[in-house]
């Protein structure tokens, strides 16, 4: 997989500080996208062993809360992004939290055999963004029509964060 960057302390892309991962490529091309940049499956840097022991240095400072993967669309590659969250729940357990972005909904997530990856994460935020339905009132989302998932008892259920 490529990767656009690492940014880091990230307090915008879910709760506490954070490492996010923005993961190149994406295939929704949503209108008024901010991360144009990262739609290209080509742009970046391929996400090698030093960026992992890099993301793994970072995650292991006591204030980091987790990781957030973004982009682009991590679950447009697929594959690596499960490899990467089976190794932070391996390396981490659950000391640290993972927040997903995608553009895909909860419904194509386990009907496109992306569901796996649902083990490893303990939040979603769901569905493509919306230029019509925009709202910067929104915590962790760009748009109305994206919802926020979390694991409570091994299921995913709308987080209270949806509330303003």
């Amino acid at each position: 997989m490529r990767i656009h960057k690492i940014t880091y302390p990230d307090v915008n892309n879910g709760l506490g500080c954070r490492a996010t991962v923005w993961v190149s490529g994406c295939s929704h091309h949503c209108k008024g996208c901010h991360n144009k940049e990262t739609w290209s499956f080509n742009c970046g840097k391929v996400f090698d062993e030093g960026y992992k022991e890099k993301l793994f240095e970072i995650l292991s400072l006591p204030y980091m809360k987790g990781l957030t993967l973004s982009g682009g669309d991590p679950l447009d590659s697929y594959e690596d992004v499960l490899a990467l969250t089976k190794e932070v729940r391996e390396k981490f357990g659950n000391t640290k939290d993972i927040w997903l972005y995608t553009g895909y909904t909860m419904e194509e997530i386990n009907k496109n055999g992306f569901g796996e990856i649902l083990k490893y994460v303990d939040f979603v935020v769901d569905g493509r963004y919306e230029e019509k339905q925009r709202d910067v009132t929104l915590a962790f989302r760009g748009s109305v029509n994206q919802c926020i998932y979390e694991k409570k008892d091994g299921k995913f259920v709308i987080s209270d964060l949806m509330q303003p």
